[in-house]
């Protein structure tokens, strides 16, 4: 099966990429709503846009407004014809330069090397020089978590891919860390390398280091690393929803879920389909049936038969949660500890109980534009209805 995307793409490639290129009604939806989370003094996009009406909708977070600017840069790369107004680089070297000085997560600075790799651009070399001391500390990674070290690997793969042969020196440390400390016998990885906290882990979790691992597979040839990614892809398949919902949280070790909230939106249009298109890649059975099945969960296939989607805007409703529990993360951790010590697996709720968090995030918008940049051969989903503007 050819898809008509290239995650491996040559950075060459993404930095003289076709500005003349039709962009399909997707990404001009996404890019629509990037123009609202737009911040003009800070020359980011926000860390929240808030859809509860209120006079100033962006709420900015700078650590977390910089690190979803470069995923919103990673996702731009894969984009045929970007805004004029953007200057990608000016953008990425003022905001990489933030993250020697806000207190980002490590993951940040994976991301920072990532979305260079793919553009194109140097990395600024305070950050470069920040990354290096990070990599070359191996005994300061215990307190990494999944996500950091998925996208690391993600990051100095892309660079290596790029010809920056410094970086391909720390690609096979990084996924022996993985291999040695995140991986468990049910498929899904922990979310630390250490202790009971780990076994508790998000679907992020589950993606960020199925992605590295398909990565870095795909520089190296390591068998290992495609059997340790398909692993995990082909338990995700199994406990994906019945209407092409992504749970939220597992138990590593049993391999079931905790708690299927909060379903985000970004999960079923965006992250997902960056690993599945992967999976696809791989001729994965049931990857492509369950990102289209992913995907239609936010035209209103879902369990309050709305759409998730803010035409007009461009953006969309972070996700669908269990009432009561906007505020608090407690409530949903007692429930997955209780499930996890009586060996439980957790299912939907009925939907009188489902409610809606009236959010946006920018890097979300970054995902769908990463996804689906460069892929033409899902019409039915990129060029739907509900991306186009009411009056078009």
């Amino acid at each position: 099966m050819t898809i008509n995307s290239v995650a491996a793409a040559p950075p060459a490639a993404a930095a003289n990429r076709n500005e003349t290129a039709a962009n399909s009604p997707l990404v001009n939806f996404a890019l629509r709503g990037l123009e609202k989370c737009w911040l003009t003094e800070q020359e980011r996009w926000s860390h929240i846009y808030h859809l509860d009406g209120r006079p100033a909708p962006n709420e900015s977070l700078p650590h977390s407004d910089v690190f979803y600017t470069l995923n919103v840069l990673l996702g731009l790369a894969r984009v045929g014809k970007v805004p004029a107004s953007l200057d990608l680089k000016r953008i990425f070297e003022r905001n990489a330069r933030e993250l020697t000085r806000l207190p980002v997560r490590k993951y940040a600075f994976g991301m920072a090397l990532w979305a260079a790799a793919e553009l194109g651009f140097e990395l600024p070399e305070e950050v470069a020089r920040e990354v290096r001391r990070l990599l070359g500390d191996q005994s300061a990674w215990r307190d990494l978590h999944a996500q950091d070290v998925g996208i690391l690997l993600t990051g100095v793969v892309a660079q290596a891919r790029a010809g920056d042969e410094h970086w391909r020196a720390f690609a096979a440390p990084l996924f022996r860390f993985i291999k040695d400390r995140f991986v468990s016998d049910s498929g899904l990885f922990f979310d630390t390398p250490a202790g009971p906290r780990g076994r508790f882990a998000s679907f992020a979790t589950q993606v960020y280091l199925a992605i590295g691992c398909y990565q870095y597979a795909d520089l190296t040839g390591d068998v290992s690393a495609l059997n340790l990614a398909t692993a995990c892809v082909r338990k995700l398949l199994a406990l994906q929803g019945p209407q092409g919902e992504w749970p939220w949280f597992y138990d590593a070790v049993s391999g079931r879920v905790l708690d299927f909230y909060e379903v985000y939106s970004v999960h079923q249009y965006g992250m997902a389909p960056a690993l599945l298109e992967w999976a696809e890649r791989h001729d994965l059975p049931g990857a492509r049936d369950a990102l289209i099945l992913g995907f239609k969960w936010v035209f209103g296939r879902n369990q309050l038969g709305r759409s998730m989607l803010l035409r007009d805007s461009g953006l969309s409703i972070r996700s669908q949660i269990r009432k009561g529990e906007l505020d608090s993360k407690r409530p949903r951790m007692l429930r997955a500890i209780g499930n996890m010590a009586l060996a439980r697996s957790s299912g939907l709720i009925d939907s009188s109980r489902v409610g809606l968090r009236l959010e946006c995030r920018s890097y979300e918008l970054g995902w769908i534009l990463w996804s689906f940049g460069r892929r033409s051969d899902l019409p039915h989903l990129t060029g739907h209805g509900a991306f186009l503007p009411s009056e078009g």
